[in-house]
């Protein structure tokens, strides 16, 4: 069993199970709650363009050629990424894989020149917000208030670049770079 890092697009074949899950995923969580076009209208806010470097980027886990994760950082600031879709199989859950996406994420965006991570999660997905608690994020709402009051709920996290590296059982050498779209 081999996990390596690609570094591509949201156009990428091989993304498309990420964006399906996320997409069905999304709507049994929240159905038409913040959108009445479902999670598809959110996935679509963005062009590939915002995820592809400099500016941002966009990475799949692939296990034995298989997607079994990814994610994303846009630009949101001079020195803040904001990170999207961070997502790993559901099958696969509870392995510490959305921790490798998460790190590797702010590696990337460290290398890339920024300070900051800035992220969000909704208020039903409390395995998003215990992933960001443990991994150094700093809710930006009450964490004692129930997260439905706030729908959306913002984290934000320092990185430092050169403090980065690979976990041990992780390829993180690019088999392609990521295209400008």
């Amino acid at each position: 069993m081999s996990d390596t890092f690609l570094y591509t697009s949201p156009l990428d074949p091989q993304a498309k199970p990420l964006i399906d899950e996320l997409i069905h995923e999304y709507d049994s969580r929240y159905g038409s709650y913040f959108d009445e076009k479902g999670a598809a209208a959110e996935l679509n806010r963005y062009p590939p363009e915002a995820f592809a470097a400099p500016d941002g980027n966009f990475v799949l886990l692939i296990r034995d050629g298989v997607t079994i994760g990814g994610g994303a950082f846009k630009r949101y600031d001079e020195r803040t990424a904001e990170f999207k879709r961070i997502w790993t199989r559901s099958d696969l859950r509870r392995q510490g894989l959305a921790r490798k996406v998460l790190v590797e994420l702010e590696a990337q965006a460290a290398r890339q020149g920024y300070q900051r991570v800035y992220l969000t999660t909704g208020f039903r997905q409390p395995e998003a917000v215990g992933l960001y608690l443990s991994n150094g994020y700093t809710a930006l709402f009450d964490i004692n208030v129930d997260p439905e009051f706030y729908k959306t709920l913002p984290f934000e996290k320092t990185i430092a670049a050169g403090a980065f590296a690979p976990a041990a059982d992780i390829d993180a050498t690019p088999l392609r770079a990521v295209a400008n779209l």
